[in-house]
């Protein structure tokens, strides 16, 4: 590959329509919800494409004419005060690249904020410099950025991904506090996208909960194999490279369809092959090793911090794919798990952890570079 070329199979961000796959359709549902002045909730597995979807729905012309956009990520938050945090600072970078009266309100509005307004020493410019520290009041200043983008000049979209994170602040109340903002808000519009699957749906769908039957609810699943060869094959044929549709399947089988980890095996297969270069079946084996390899600290670390009962069912559960009854006899004896209490500990424990996860009511480990580094030991 060339030094100067981009290496079609982005990882972790999105750069244009060009090295995005499909999601057409759910990208024009996405947009007449938002049209149509819904709010959205959007549940799927982690890494399946929703960041990568709303990403490329607030890149589309029509929307970055109507909407101001805003994309906030809550998985690495863990307190009100960690997510005013986070919000405030996505609104305030979205609003530098804007002129007018909406720009300059908003250390009037958010007055609360003000402690985080600077100026640059070197070159005389504003600067936001806000520690979790400052948030004193944190639902007062969540209110006040409410109130803000109501006061914008064109309706604005916010994304809050990995919704179900608020569930383990330790405030209480927190989806009713915010409930009460978003009823409020008259033009603002939002997006809540979540992977716990369970934990989105009792917010969203249970009688009980503040947001029950708020939202218009959406499901990812995994893009269609075809689709997905022919973007493969196209991105390949870019760089004068070629890739054939029997080994295309086998990286969609082994990474069950995960966006993310096609793209990672992908990205490496894709600088392994020379210009005018075929790729083999022979050359998923080397990107999987070369990817294995970086990852090793990585996984021997998390490997080394599970308990004994734990680290037991994570390799019970790598054995066996998928597994319904976690809990029957039959698992329990076939693996020397002890008791069934103990194995819903552990299960426990690896859930919290976010190394495995459910699907169509069975359980498996959801990192597919961590279970073929298991099965390597």
């Amino acid at each position: 590959m060339k030094n100067n070329e981009l290496n079609p199979f982005i990882i972790g961000k999105y750069v244009s329509d060009e090295y995005f796959c499909d999601r057409e359709k759910e990208t024009e549902l996405l947009k007449k919800q938002v049209f149509n002045g819904r709010n959205v909730t959007i549940i799927s597995d982690r890494r399946i494409g929703k960041s990568g979807l709303i990403s490329h729905l607030f890149a589309q012309k029509d929307i970055q004419e109507h909407f101001y956009t805003i994309s906030v990520d809550l998985y690495p938050t863990n307190s009100l005060a960690e997510m005013v945090c986070t919000f405030s600072e996505e609104v305030y970078r979205v609003i530098q690249h804007h002129s007018g009266t909406w720009k300059d309100k908003f250390f009037q509005v958010i007055s609360s904020l003000r402690v985080g307004f600077k100026l640059d020493a070197i070159t005389g410019s504003p600067t936001f410099d806000i520690g979790i520290g400052d948030i004193e009041a944190p639902s007062m200043t969540l209110e006040q950025i409410f109130s803000f983008l109501e006061l914008a000049d064109k309706p604005c979209i916010v994304a809050l991904d990995e919704f179900q994170q608020i569930g383990s602040y330790e405030e209480q109340n927190i989806e009713a506090l915010l409930r009460t903002y978003v009823q409020r808000c008259k033009k603002t519009q939002f997006i809540f996208a979540g992977s716990r699957k369970h934990l989105m749906a009792q917010m969203f769908l249970s009688p009980s909960k503040p947001f029950y039957q708020s939202t218009m609810n959406m499901g990812l699943e995994p893009i269609d194999l075809t689709v997905y060869s022919d973007f493969v094959q196209r991105m390949f044929a870019k760089g004068n490279k070629q890739i054939d549709y029997t080994t295309i399947e086998r990286i969609y089988t082994l990474c069950r369809g995960i966006t993310w980890h096609m793209q990672v095996l992908l990205n490496e297969m894709y600088t392994l092959i020379p210009e005018g270069g075929h790729s083999q079946s022979e050359t998923v084996d080397a990107a999987l090793n070369n990817i294995l390899l970086l990852q090793e600290p990585f996984y021997r670390e998390i490997l080394a911090t599970l308990a004994p009962r734990q680290k037991k069912l994570l390799f019970a559960l790598i054995s066996e794919g998928k597994t319904k009854n976690i809990t029957s006899s039959a698992f329990i004896a076939k693996h020397k798990l002890g008791s069934a209490s103990s194995v819903q500990s552990a299960l426990k424990g690896l859930y919290e952890k976010d190394i495995v996860t459910k699907q169509d009511e069975a359980w498996l480990v959801y990192d597919i570079f961590l279970t073929q580094y298991v099965k390597t030991l």
